[in-house]
């Protein structure tokens, strides 16, 4: 999990073409990042991650809206390093924790953090950030839990100008976002756009 969060941003990226998947992440690495969570939204993601293994087997590669337990078996057999979900199912976890498969569910509200430490759980996705009140609203959080450890990764509405504002946060121990490794981008091959990007982000987050 430190290798997730070291750069203290997480790409998210929805892979349409599994040729798409060494090349979007070795611009990743290229711009600093040797982390990625593939989405589960398409039916190229888990052959994506298999091939991200293959090519880079240092690299830090998770299945992410994992939503089924069926899917956190898959992402094992793939290699898959982590998962992450953007809700709290308690079958999820409980499948995730017979895999030993490191998983960070989504929260928004006290109670989902509250079963979520439960489980014993400190990582913990809130999402849709900006949607849910942001910066604030995780003020808001970390006031009755961060003396239990609890860490977050915002996520949804996350970009450029506005991460330095989370990453000010305690509680936050890196943010997610889709910005600098957009679809468009992805489709039109556009590699040195996204590393350029990615630089930029591993500036700020470390700023």
């Amino acid at each position: 999990m430190k290798a997730i969060i070291a750069k203290r941003v997480v790409p998210v990226a929805v892979i349409e073409r599994v040729a798409d998947a060494v090349p979007l992440a070795g611009a990743l690495r290229e711009g600093g990042i040797n982390a990625i969570e593939v989405t589960l939204r398409t039916e190229a993601a888990f052959d994506a991650v298999e091939a991200i293994r293959a090519a880079f087997p240092d690299m830090a590669v998770g299945v992410g809206t994992v939503l089924e337990p069926a899917q956190v078996e898959r992402a094992r057999r793939v290699g898959a390093a982590f998962g992450v979900a953007p809700g709290l199912n308690e079958d999820v976890v409980r499948a995730a924790r017979a895999a030993e498969l490191p998983f960070i569910p989504g929260v928004l509200t006290p109670s989902e953090v509250e079963r979520a430490l439960f489980f014993g759980l400190r990582l913990l996705k809130f999402f849709p950030a900006e949607a849910a009140g942001g910066v604030k609203m995780l003020e808001a959080l970390a006031g009755p839990y961060a003396h239990t450890g609890v860490k977050f990764i915002p996520l949804g509405g996350i970009h450029l100008a506005n991460l330095s504002a989370y990453l000010a946060l305690p509680v936050v121990a890196a943010v997610g976002g889709t910005w600098f490794v957009n679809k468009k981008q992805i489709a039109a091959g556009d590699w040195g756009g996204i590393a350029r990007q990615t630089r930029e982000a591993v500036a700020a987050a470390g700023a």
